[in-house]
């Protein structure tokens, strides 16, 4: 089993892609904590992942929810192995958008829920990686529109910069605590059926754009689990050897057009 006897944590760990990865995860032998906002998803997480999960409520943007997670995984399961952070969101109905048009509570709102959080969940990774003298992994979730644009249908202006802020972060830190056997991966997935992708897949003009934009496997809206192979490595030792590296599970998009 790829995972046996890791202790992970995942940020955003209850619905969509974090979900899925957790599922994944405990499927392989780990012993994780997932972390979510939605009381309702967190109970959903605990009831289907059972005991070698712990589910627990909290607000990716503030300090101390990402410590209180690595904390209660240290005391429950007795070590921390990596964290996987995939909580962010569009911050589309908080006004972003095109610059032209975007508002400055929009921008705020966006880099605070995308980049700030993963920030403080890092911060937090490292802080105990450090203190415990051990290396550890660090996944971080970014996405295709961080470096390949899609104008016409996905122009947030705050959340591509937020996405591509992750890309130069996660690379940064990686340079840095390489010494100290800690590295730091980028997942950049394209559109995928998620809560937070919803206005997308129910558009059948974007539907459409997509069957050649995302032209494997048919053409089609990815899934969480499409990116699970790649979170699965990049939590394992198999990846012992690998830092600083963005791949992005776009199915196509980024060498496509539509």
């Amino acid at each position: 089993m790829q995972l046996q006897h890791k202790n992970l944590v995942i940020i955003g760990g209850t619905t969509g892609m974090g979900f899925s990865a957790a599922k994944a995860f405990v499927a392989e032998g780990a012993r994780v904590v997932v972390v979510g906002r939605n009381e309702q998803s967190v109970a959903n997480a605990a009831e289907q992942l059972g005991n070698a999960a712990l589910a627990i409520s909290g607000d990716a943007t503030q300090p101390d929810t990402a410590n209180k997670a690595i904390a209660l995984c240290l005391e429950r399961f007795g070590g921390f192995d990596g964290i996987y952070h995939v909580a962010g969101g569009s911050g589309r109905n908080m006004g972003d958008g095109p610059l032209h048009g975007l508002s400055l509570e929009g921008w705020n709102w966006t880099l605070n829920m995308n980049l700030t959080s993963l920030m403080l969940s890092n911060q937090a990774a490292v802080q105990h990686f450090l203190a415990l003298k051990k290396g550890g992994t660090i996944l971080n979730m970014g996405s295709v529109l961080g470096f390949s644009p899609s104008p016409e249908h996905f122009s947030t202006h705050g959340y591509a910069a937020a996405k591509s802020a992750i890309i130069g972060f996660s690379k940064s830190i990686a340079a840095f605590y390489s010494k100290d056997n800690i590295r730091v991966n980028v997942i950049a997935p394209a559109l995928v059926e998620t809560p937070m992708a919803q206005r997308a897949a129910n558009n059948p003009e974007i539907l459409s754009f997509i069957r050649s934009k995302q032209p494997l496997d048919g053409g089609r809206i990815g899934r969480p689990d499409d990116c699970d192979g790649l979170a699965l490595y990049f939590m394992s030792d198999q990846s012992k050897f690998t830092t600083g590296q963005v791949v992005a599970v776009d199915g196509g998009w980024s060498v496509s057009e539509p």
